[in-house]
């Protein structure tokens, strides 16, 4: 690793300041448990590392049943695998953050460092992706918001531009009869990355026996996070049975782009990716029936 530059800012004019005036050689950090392993190992070249942590803007988590949620970028994946309204109304993002590395990593990872990280098989991705998050992102130029869905477009590559900073992920309030849920496979339960990992989205009628709307994203089977909207289309209007879930497993599995590596076949991806879409489907629709899964 060579010598860097250090900044702290405490507002976020001054970071946005700092990182454009670093230009691509300036890098933010949130909890570092990339960038410092990145950097260690020389796959990625920073000139100044200017850590985000106490911008207020960044480390911000609120919820309000008319707002929904707004989770700053720098809040570690502990807080938010834990906090009672993310448990509540967005379980897929408990789930998903909740799998990231251990105990310890956890205490200072952050959900906006693995969206920027821009792993093929990042856990938080999928279910930011499914709840409808969007990123607010403020740089030298002003501020805009996109879709989660649309901010990875390459392995560790991201829509920002330099200068720019992911500040916080806005999630909407969410609406009666819905919930989420996001499972992975790894060989270990922990410590581990995903060979394939499925989160899903769900809306069901008043009833709760049909579905309304639904949504599927997918982590480590593709060079981005895959989003299966054709599987998803497919269940809309059906009864809210397991038939259903196979069958957007089935059609997920189609959209799917695995390759094979060290950790998992193509083959085994692509299987992974229908079962993985049943069952996270499966257990979305019991969430938005009040059933819990976790046991």
């Amino acid at each position: 690793m060579h010598a860097f530059a250090y900044q702290a800012p405490t507002t976020l004019q001054d970071a946005v300041r700092i990182l454009a005036a670093g230009g691509p050689a300036a890098q933010p950090m949130a909890g570092g448990t990339d960038l410092i392993v990145q950097m260690r190992h020389g796959r990625r070249s920073v000139d100044m590392v200017v850590d985000i942590k106490r911008v207020p803007d960044v480390t911000e988590l609120t919820y309000t049943p008319d707002g929904g949620l707004v989770l700053g970028a720098a809040v570690p994946c502990a807080d938010v695998a834990a906090h009672p309204a993310i448990r509540a109304h967005y379980a897929a993002l408990a789930d998903g953050a909740g799998l990231i590395g251990g105990v310890a990593i956890r205490q200072r990872a952050t959900v906006g460092g693995n969206l920027c990280n821009a792993s093929p098989s990042g856990d938080a991705i999928p279910p930011l992706i499914v709840l409808g998050a969007e990123c607010r992102i403020v740089g030298p130029h002003g501020e805009h918001c996109v879709p989660v869905a649309v901010f990875c477009v390459g392995p560790g590559r991201t829509i920002l531009a330099p200068g720019e900073l992911l500040v916080s992920l806005l999630l909407p309030p969410p609406a009666p009869h819905t919930g989420s849920c996001y499972l992975r496979f790894t060989p270990r339960a922990e410590m581990d990355i995903a060979v394939a990992g499925a989160g899903a989205w769900v809306e069901l009628d008043a009833a709760q026996e049909r579905i309304t709307d639904a949504r599927l994203a997918l982590s480590a089977v593709g060079p981005t996070p895959v989003v299966a909207e054709r599987a998803a289309r497919a269940v809309i209007g059906q009864r809210a049975d397991e038939d259903a879930c196979a069958q957007a497993g089935a059609l997920a599995s189609e959209a799917v782009r695995p390759i094979s590596d060290v950790r998992g076949t193509e083959a085994q991806r692509r299987h992974l990716a229908q079962v993985l879409v049943r069952r996270a489907l499966w257990g979305a629709i019991r969430r938005a029936r009040g059933e819990a899964i976790d046991d």
